[in-house]
């Protein structure tokens, strides 16, 4: 054997090499997940905000929303209110959760000190976003649960829809959190910088006011809104009413959104201060 077979042999990966990889990640992001799931319970003002929020909204939206035209349509108070505060779960919870600790921990250079260790760019942001996210999902399965015998309606009939609508649009608003995180300053900022899209998918993308109520011109256009495909998905799955190719055309749009989120932040999130 020459000295190059050696030294091929040598710097060739051993078989586990890979699994013990994967396994490293999974340890640093777990990791990197308690220490945030730590920081989260210190904040009792974004606690309150992740966890009460979206209940407070259905609340105060239920009359509003009985007066709606929702017979004609084939909508109840419970298929509309209901698919409506898991959106505010997604909109509250977790996007403005996740944008503001993300500036906080990008102020306080904690961003900057995980990014001379051992974890990757995408570990440290999955790590940051990780216990909101389960929290969120936690969330939508009480709220559904809880909320279906408060408003004496039926539980999903098709809940693999609901289940694909809250994984595209947690990761819609994970990414969406990173963008917005490229336009704000400071934490207190962070306020403000989150409300358009949170107003324009409380308006726009059915939470609380069906699509399917709007003009089909109107219609079209808010369908291509960020959370828009996330909603349709939803309430297709309370329904049971799913068409295939709307689904499809759902998925698209999601999956359009999140890629253009994903692109915006490796093209321009800031891992330190803006001076």
């Amino acid at each position: 054997m020459s000295v190059t077979d050696v030294e091929t042999v040598e710097e060739r990966p051993g078989p586990g090499a890979a699994p013990a990889a994967r396994k490293g990640a999974r340890e640093r992001l777990a990791a990197l997940a308690r220490a945030e799931l730590i920081l989260l319970g210190r904040n009792k003002t974004t606690l309150f905000m992740a966890l009460l929020m979206p209940v407070i909204m259905a609340g105060a939206l239920r009359q509003a929303v009985a007066e709606l035209p929702l017979q004609k349509n084939g909508l109840s108070v419970g298929t509309v209110l209901l698919p409506g505060t898991l959106g505010f779960v997604l909109i509250f919870a977790v996007y403005s959760t996740v944008t503001g600790a993300l500036v906080t921990r990008r102020e306080e250079l904690v961003l900057k000190r995980l990014r001379c260790g051992e974890l990757t760019d995408r570990e440290v942001l999955a790590g940051t976003a990780l216990p909101t996210v389960l929290i969120g999902l936690a969330q939508c399965l009480l709220l559904t649960v809880g909320g279906s015998l408060v408003l004496k309606a039926d539980l999903p009939r098709a809940p693999h829809l609901v289940v694909l609508g809250l994984l595209l649009g947690m990761v819609i608003v994970v990414a969406m959190a990173a963008v917005s995180t490229i336009v704000t300053k400071t934490t207190e900022a962070a306020s403000l910088t989150t409300l358009p899209f949170v107003f324009l998918s409380m308006a726009g993308s059915g939470l609380f006011i069906p699509l399917d109520i709007f003009p089909d011109r109107v219609a079209a256009v808010l369908e291509l809104l960020p959370l828009s495909p996330v909603m349709g998905l939803i309430r297709d799955g309370w329904l049971g009413e799913g068409d295939l190719m709307d689904t499809l055309k759902r998925l698209v749009i999601a999956l359009v959104w999140a890629g253009l989120a994903v692109f915006a932040v490796r093209r321009w999130f800031r891992w330190e201060p803006r001076h």
